[in-house]
């Protein structure tokens, strides 16, 4: 999804290219692209010069939706939040978990995936990994910030 906000104006990306600069196995993002597409978050583009667009622009879309729509939960009990911790019963450090996952799921509901790019040391990857590219892929024009 990072991908994707990073070259949002770009057109579409192919998964290939993804997979390539990311290190994700190819089947996988896959996977996860059939669900983030399910819930609305990306559109895709078939044909010569297809690939995937965010369906949204990167100041709207969170990282905790995104978590979401693929179905990772952000949950820190043992028992999913069923209560059923310790021999079927609640346990006693039950609350304790339950808060820190409202909480993580609260600090990365804050965070969009443009905000998240705007980070200084996020900007330096960027900026190593569009670099990498455009050395790596000959006749490859890539604007580097």
């Amino acid at each position: 999804m990072l991908d994707l906000a990073i070259r949002y104006d770009d057109g579409p990306v192919t998964l290939a290219d993804i997979s390539e600069t990311q290190g994700i196995s190819l089947s996988y993002l896959e996977q996860l692209f059939a669900k983030l597409k399910k819930k609305g978050l990306v559109t895709g583009l078939r044909g010569p010069g297809g690939g995937y667009r965010l369906a949204h622009g990167p100041a709207e879309i969170t990282i905790a939706r995104i978590l979401n729509a693929i179905g990772e939960s952000i949950d820190a009990t043992l028992c999913e939040g069923k209560e059923d911790c310790q021999e079927g019963e609640r346990c006693l450090t039950h609350a304790l978990w339950q808060k820190l996952g409202a909480e993580i799921y609260g600090f990365l509901n804050d965070i969009t995936l443009a905000g998240f790019l705007d980070r200084e040391k996020v900007s330096e990857i960027v900026r190593r990994q569009q670099n990498t590219v455009t050395m790596e892929t000959p006749g490859l024009v890539s604007t580097i910030v």
